[in-house]
């Protein structure tokens, strides 16, 4: 079950550790490139507090944003900040997402997020986690795959399992926690093409879902022609 407050804790704790990482840096440390191609830390930093602005408007039952461009358009605005700007605008946006989220509300609604996706609010925290988790691993400034927290990264496993689920490109995949897959599994993918039966760490597995790390090189294949390739997220 779903724990909306539990998971408001999980976001403020990830940003703090975000915040102090990126407080030990200077201006030409934000300007340096992320690990998302095109984007410098400092892109990743804009993002991180436009998503929370627009988490706001969310769960405020207004537009997550106005338009895809001017999603873009904000993140490039912000990204040339001064470090002390920028942290101040990830923390600042960061207490605006957390005083709505402490509001009395109907957590069991669904509400819209981009691309016409809908979820539950009470999911929204998680996705917010997701976004200040992985991003942080996006800065390239030590803190990898592998320092996440375990409840997010099975956590993230299954909700990017049910991502792929379904589609067409994917072929049919099981995936096994452990170099033997012993532990908790998820299946993901379409229905056509032949089985695939992939096995590794919680990190080694949420590198291949989401596009990060090594991208599922470490994986073990028990069955199937290898590793499929994954559309982009």
């Amino acid at each position: 079950m779903i724990d909306h407050e539990r998971d408001l804790v999980s976001v403020q704790e990830a940003t703090d550790r975000l915040l102090e990482a990126a407080a030990s840096w200077d201006n030409a440390a934000t300007a340096e490139p992320s690990r998302l191609p095109g984007w410098t830390r400092g892109h990743v930093l804009a993002h991180l507090a436009r998503n929370a602005d627009a988490l706001v408007n969310v769960l405020e039952g207004r537009p997550m944003y106005p338009d895809a461009s001017t999603r873009e358009a904000d993140i490039e605005r912000d990204a040339h900040r001064p470090l002390d700007v920028q942290l101040a605008d990830v923390r600042e946006s960061a207490d605006r997402l957390r005083a709505v989220g402490g509001r009395p509300a109907d957590w069991g609604r669904t509400v819209e997020l981009r691309n016409g996706v809908t979820d539950s609010a009470a999911r929204v925290p998680f996705r917010r986690w997701v976004e200040v988790a992985l991003h942080h691993v996006d800065l390239g400034a030590g803190y990898d795959l592998e320092d996440l927290p375990e409840e997010f990264v099975l956590r993230e496993i299954e909700f990017l399992a049910d991502r792929w689920a379904g589609r067409p490109e994917v072929p049919p995949v099981t995936l096994g926690l452990g170099q033997d897959g012993s532990g908790p599994t998820w299946r993901t993918g379409g229905d056509e093409g032949a089985p695939v039966v992939l096995a590794g760490t919680g990190p080694e597995l949420l590198g291949w879902l989401s596009g990060r790390g090594d991208k599922g090189a470490r994986l073990v294949v028990l069955s199937g022609d290898g590793l499929p390739d994954l559309p982009p997220l």
